[in-house]
Formats: structure tokens, sequence, C-alpha cells
């Protein structure tokens, strides 16, 4: 599985059509986003990261535009680009939502999904179960983004899919911030064992409580974060 860290622009813009070019600068700006690699607030250096890419400002700037409509990118006008904050406020807010329709998904989930699909699932939480005690967030957020995306599919619910993934990057930048902290790890793991607990009972309703739970929970622990991170005498620290 490639991780956020590994996946690159190739060099140069040949073979790609313009509109597929600033998707796939999108993805790799997001990515850096989503990881903390341009921490919030940080102005972006727009010339300089198109060469680092490999592009012309062109599809920098296409890219850029995207990412502002995710809530990932602030533009202002005479100042450029820089990728947004993110606040106490606006990560309650979202966790609220996200904790709901991911709470719903587990619950039409575990009525809907095959055994198959079920099977896949004890293999992406063995995988990050192997991963829970590595140094690389990375790949452990990779797996557990996995999972997540997953038990959406699995719900077979196209209006709850469509409202989940306008939410999609703003909830997977704050949940890297709050995987990062080993204190919410391991209860976050055993909520994942629960889950899959329930899952195997065929319990729906269980199934719901744990993940809204969960959610709510990793919310409340990247809000304590946030909150100390922005104190006067807090330690700074990227996320």
């Amino acid at each position: 599985m490639m991780t956020l860290a590994q996946r690159k622009v190739p060099r140069g813009e040949g073979g790609l059509s313009r509109a597929h070019l600033h998707e796939r600068v999108a993805e790799a700006l997001r990515d850096r986003i989503i990881t903390g690699a341009l921490a919030p607030g940080e102005r972006l250096a727009v010339t300089a990261l198109a060469e680092e890419i490999g592009v012309s400002l062109t599809p920098m700037r296409e890219a850029l535009k995207l990412l502002a409509t995710e809530g990932l990118v602030d533009l202002t006008p005479n100042r450029g680009a820089a990728a947004s904050r993110v606040t106490v406020d606006q990560t309650r807010a979202l966790f609220e939502v996200i904790a709901g329709i991911e709470a719903l998904a587990a619950e039409l989930a575990c009525k809907r999904m095959t055994a198959e699909e079920l099977a896949e699932l004890h293999d992406l939480h063995a995988n990050m179960q192997h991963l829970a005690g590595c140094e690389d967030r990375t790949r452990y957020f990779d797996v557990n983004r996995r999972i997540h995306d997953r038990i959406v599919d699995f719900a077979r619910n196209p209006i709850l899919s469509d409202q989940r993934s306008r939410l999609a990057q703003q909830a997977e930048r704050v949940r890297f911030i709050a995987l990062g902290r080993d204190a919410r790890r391991n209860a976050a793991m055993q909520e994942h064992l629960d889950l899959m607990a329930a899952f195997d009972a065929r319990d729906a309703d269980r199934a719901r409580r744990i993940w809204r739970g969960h959610l709510l929970a990793s919310g409340d622990q990247t809000i304590d974060f946030l909150a100390r991170r922005a104190a006067p005498d807090a330690r700074t620290d990227r996320p």
C-alpha cells in the first residue's frame, strides 16, 4: 500500500492532460497538508512548490483553488496561499458531524456487508495492530483511513458516502493529529476491536454506539491538544 508520504507527481507534465495534472498536484499538496508537512497557517511558496513537484504555475494555481474548496487552503488576494488553520471550534463542529455520519455507516455496514467484506476488515485491523507500535505514523494512518473508508463503502448508501466525502479531507487532517497522540492510540485500538466484535455478532446498534463514541473521543482528544497548543505558554508542536 502506498503511503501518503510516498505519493508524488511524476516529474514533468508530459503525458498528463491539464485537467488530470492539476488533480495530481492537488493530491500531492493535500497529503502534505493532512500530515502536517505543510503546517496549519504556513504560507505556501507557490513557485518553489511548483519547481519541487515538477510542474508549471498554471496547474499549481488550479490545484490550490481545488484545495481551497476543500477547506485545506486559504487564498487571500494580494497575499497568496496558506495552509488553512485548524481551530478548536472548527474541529469540534467537524467531529460532531463526522461522528454521526460514520456511526450510521457502521450500523448499515453491520447489516449489509458480506462475509468476504467482514474478512477484509479483519485483515486491515490485523495490519493496523501490527503497525500500532511502529514509529511510522503515516503507515498506521493509511491503514486506519482505509478501515474508515471501507466501512462507509460497505454501508452501501450513496447519499451517506457523498456527504462524508465532502468532509473527508478536513476530517483526515484532524484525525491525523489525533492518531499522533500515543495516549489516545491504545484506547482507539481497543475501540476498533470492540467494533469488530459487534460486526462479528451482527449487532448493528452496538456497532453504531461504539463508532460514534470512537469518533467523539478522538475529537475530544484532538480538541484538547489544539487548545493546549493555542495557549500562550504552550510548547510549539507541529501535528
